[in-house]
């Protein structure tokens, strides 16, 4: 028989307050909290690898809000409600109102990968640095964005677990819940916390060290693979997930994680130092004198 007596009962207000109509939401700013811790992170990488701050890094925020938010958009629509958004014209309307919900982790990744390719051309080629090297320290920060976006998810009282007997189960009282469920929103922003801490602790002590992509396969493999872990005990998100072995977040991370071990076997082969290698600087050309006259 379930304890529902010690579970934690949640009932927060995911609406902080509002403007009129207007509601700001914890989600929301948990969302935009990721961006910000990022650009901070991200600052200190490239003020410590000599990339200038001042012309690359606003324009790569907002080609990650852009990407991000566009990517996890389309990826909600394409590979969870195909049907309803592209069934009709009120369904296709509603694909450019995300604030009606529906954004998946798994679209924001493929979109995140393509604006990233598209900024390393754009950018990499005039200040030396190019995919790989924004990847291997982006990852560093998603891990701490995804992380709040997922105790977002908390707050909107979503996308949890299987009833559990564990003495820190959940009963979400909003959504008429009555017994406790995983919080596997917790689960999920711990794992992503922690693998942020390890590869943070990775990059400031053993810059040296590693090697270009070594970052980024182990990030595609751990997070994923938890990923793939969690989704087990995890409600179904939509209908046609009930009758599946596997559900679909679980079909969309195996790309990802098998992407993350041969990134991972090609940098250990290719040994390419991680560090941006900035051309030196121009050299004075030498001074001739001319030979002093014999006596």
């Amino acid at each position: 028989m379930l304890d529902t007596v010690l579970a934690i009962h949640w009932n927060v207000n995911p609406v902080i307050f509002s403007i009129g109509s207007l509601g700001i939401r914890w989600y929301s700013l948990l969302f935009v909290s990721g961006f910000i811790i990022g650009w901070y992170i991200f600052k200190w990488f490239m003020t410590r690898e000599g990339i200038p701050v001042d012309k690359v890094l606003d324009p790569l925020l907002y080609t990650l809000l852009i990407g991000t938010i566009v990517g996890a958009r389309l990826g909600h629509c394409i590979f969870y409600q195909p049907d309803y958004y592209f069934g009709s014209w009120q369904g296709f309307l509603e694909i450019f109102q995300p604030w009606k919900g529906g954004l998946a982790s798994h679209g924001g990744a493929i979109a995140l990968l393509l604006a990233m390719w598209w900024f390393a051309r754009h950018y990499g080629r005039r200040y030396n640095f190019d995919f790989l090297w924004i990847m291997d320290r982006l990852v560093i920060t998603v891990c701490f964005a995804g992380a709040l976006i997922r105790l977002g998810n908390l707050f909107n009282s979503e996308i949890y677990g299987d009833v559990t007997s564990l003495p820190w189960g959940v009963i979400f009282e909003r959504n008429g819940e009555v017994f406790p469920k995983h919080p596997t929103q917790i689960y999920e922003a711990l794992s992503y916390t922690l693998l942020g801490l390890g590869l943070l602790a990775a990059y400031k002590f053993r810059l040296e060290k590693l090697y270009k992509g070594e970052v980024f396969g182990i990030f595609l493999i751990v997070l994923f693979g938890m990923r793939f872990l969690i989704e087990f005990i995890k409600e179904p998100q939509v209908g046609f997930e009930e009758t599946m072995a596997i559900n679909m977040g679980q079909i969309l991370s195996l790309p990802f994680i098998t992407a993350g071990i041969v990134l991972l076997v090609w940098s250990l082969v290719r040994k390419a130092p991680a560090r941006a290698i900035l051309p030196e600087k121009a050299k004075p050309a030498p001074t001739h004198f001319a030979r002093p006259l014999g006596k």
